[in-house]
């Protein structure tokens, strides 16, 4: 469907870079070149019009099809695209021209491109999508207009002198000519603006897009113009490592401006950083100890300009001791990137080394290999003994990789001797490793115990095993046992297993199968105990209590059967009517509240009702006062007349 538009060769390598002056720990690989090309493949189906221009920049579509559909579709995202109506008319046409569509754009659309620089500009990005959209149409902008578009990127950057400001400024000054020349004086300004993290690395704020944006921008404006360089090699070189560093990038834009950026590092000629590094994964055999060094550009290509003088020092970490002062590594021909060492005439033993890489005394890079040594079996004895070592031991040697033909044979009266010596094939000195195990393996089951060998002052390993003490750790398994010496380095490259004897192995208490338990089965079910209800009091209690509640209320009902109730002042108002029946609303509430309800759910019902309630009480308790003060008057006057 897709096919890759931007290739690079790149070898992978395995290395451990330590410093270097002008050169970085890494190069843009091909798995990384990879990667992009599958962000590329995902920006063209995504509907983001800026991730479909720039992967389209980067991929071509070969199916016709769906060329054709994309084509339709970008149409469509163009008029929803919240962008800036200069920005996302720039990626509109780079998409189509990307695509090769054989729609042509409407006159509307064209007459709003040709018209943009008769309105005003807000920023520098306007003017630089403005002036991109022109030079993708092929159109040649007129010296009126570039006069007036200087003049207001000039009054543009008097008041926005920002990182990103000037970063547009840089890239659209290039296509103006001579007048637009004193943005070149920018640079500076903009420089310093970087930050520095760790000490390594140098980054414009607002992240990988503004880096690369300022970085391709100075680097097109000095050379448009005639600048000096705007970095310095030290500051290409922090540059150049973030932007390795953010090789990870997943974003269509990220990919495109991460490559650009390092293709315009690659080509800063005097000040370009360049990348040496191992190849393979640094370990070397001590049969034919070959070095094997690769010198590219940022990209994993071979350099313009190749080094013709690579030199190194060849140092032993463990005690700075110098092995060569001076190795001449060789270009290959075939692959001019690879250069190439061969150390075996400096005779390096096992262990850990420094090369300190030299090109033409300019670039330097210390990285650290290993050459591996064999080890050798220079004797070994084995022997059983009486745990008490009251008689002599009787020893027998095995050579290696040879087993001992007799069967040995040791009870829990007893004890199992081994010792060995190890040393270096190449200078036949004793050496230590970082393993050294004895293993006994169950001939029939295959079960095993480990022990490790330890090394005493002569530097042989030892390995002294009373059987009785040891007896649990076997399982009191009586039994034939197969003894394996096992040798293990990092810096080795012949570590072994070797099976070294036979041993009848026998314990005074019988084996015990144990008990096979179960890795995968239900756990058995926990049964949660409520803590038990207090004890109730008796009926009789409770029928008392219950009845002493109630009795205000029989009272309540028996003298109003003697006393009478007085109803003659309710009146049938809305008010009355709605005091009663929110109140008997209220307690009954309560009643439901006691029965059923929780108190969350009584509050959010007893408040409307309370409110309702006190509105009507209150109006309510007015006309009470109100018909109370109007008697009062006419019973005062009845009284007067009578007198």
């Amino acid at each position: 469907m897709f096919k890759i538009v931007l290739i690079y060769t790149t070898l992978a390598f395995a290395w451990t870079p330590i410093l270097g002056a002008r050169t970085v720990p890494g190069h843009l690989e091909q798995s990384d070149l990879n990667r992009m090309q599958r962000v590329f493949a995902d920006g063209i189906t995504s509907n983001d019009l800026q991730s479909i221009y720039y992967s389209t920049l980067n991929i071509q579509v070969t199916d016709a099809t769906e060329s054709a559909e994309l084509c339709s579709k970008i149409q469509k995202i163009h008029g929803e695209s919240k962008l800036s109506e200069s920005e996302k008319d720039f990626y509109l046409i780079g998409s189509i021209k990307n695509l090769r569509c054989r729609e042509k754009f409407t006159e509307a659309f064209l007459a709003k491109v040709y018209n943009a620089f008769k309105m005003d500009v807000g920023s520098s990005q306007d003017i630089y999508f403005r002036v991109a959209s022109y030079k993708l149409l092929g159109v040649k902008i007129d010296d009126q207009t570039i006069t007036k578009l200087v003049k207001s990127l000039n009054e543009l950057l008097k008041k926005d002198d920002s990182v990103i400001s000037l970063g547009y400024a840089f890239n659209v000054a290039s296509e103006l000519g001579s007048s637009a020349s004193f943005v070149a004086d920018r640079v500076e300004d903009a420089v310093v603006q970087a930050d520095e993290v760790d000490g390594r690395m140098l980054q414009f704020e607002g992240g990988l897009s503004i880096t690369a944006l300022v970085i391709n921008g100075i680097f097109r404006i000095t050379k448009t113009f005639n600048k000096a360089p705007p970095l310095s090699a030290d500051q290409s070189v922090k540059f150049a490592t973030y932007f390795l560093n953010r090789r990870s990038v997943q974003t269509a834009k990220g990919a495109h401006v991460l490559i650009e950026a390092l293709k315009t590092l690659s080509g800063a000629g005097e000040i370009a950083p360049i990348c040496i590094q191992l190849i393979g994964n640094g370990q070397l055999q001590a049969d034919d100890p070959v070095l094997n060094v690769a010198i590219v550009d940022l990209l994993g290509k071979a350099l313009t300009n190749p080094p013709q003088n690579v030199h190194g020092k060849i140092v032993l970490k463990k005690d700075k001791t110098v092995l060569a002062e001076k190795v001449l590594l060789i270009s290959k021909s075939s692959d001019k990137t690879i250069y190439a060492a061969q150390l075996s005439n400096y005779k390096p033993t096992r262990g850990i080394y420094l090369a300190e890489i030299n090109a033409d005394n300019t670039y330097t890079q210390t990285m650290q290999f290993k050459v591996l040594g064999r080890v050798k079996v220079h004797s070994l004895e084995i022997g059983v003994a009486d745990s008490d070592a009251s008689s002599s031991v009787k020893k027998q040697s095995v050579l290696y990789p040879q087993t001992l033909t007799e069967t040995l044979k040791a009870d829990t009266t007893q004890k199992l001797l081994l010792k060995s010596v190890l040393i270096d094939e190449s200078t036949t000195k004793v050496i230590t490793v970082h393993q050294a195990f004895v293993r006994l393996s169950k001939a029939d089951t295959k079960e095993e115990i480990i022990f490790v060998a330890e090394q005493d002052s002569n530097k042989a390993y030892k390995f002294d095993m009373d059987v009785g003490a040891h007896g649990a750790e076997f399982g009191y398994k009586s039994g034939k046992y197969e003894l394996y010496l096992i040798v293990g380095d990092a810096s080795i490259s012949n570590s072994f297993q070797w099976h070294v004897a036979n041993i009848q192995l026998k314990f005074a208490h019988e084996s015990v199968s144990p008990k096979k338990l179960v890795i995968r089965s239900p756990l058995p079910e926990i049964e949660h105990m409520f803590r038990p209800p207090e004890k109730r009091p008796p009926r009789l209690v409770s029928d008392v209590f219950t009845g002493l509640c109630l009795t205000p209320l029989v009272l309540l009902f028996i003298f109003w059967g003697k006393l009478g109730i007085n109803v003659s002042n309710f009146n049938f108002v809305l008010s009355t009517i709605g005091f009663h029946t929110g109140f008997g609303g209220i307690l009954a509430l309560f009643t439901i509240f006691w029965l059923k309800l929780n108190m969350f759910q009584t509050l959010r019902l007893l408040i409307p009702i309370a409110v309702f309630t006190f509105l009507c009480g209150n109006r309510l308790l007015r006309r009470i006062y109100a018909q109370r003060i109007a008697k009062s008057p006419s019973s005062s006057s009845t009284s007067a007349v009578s007198s």
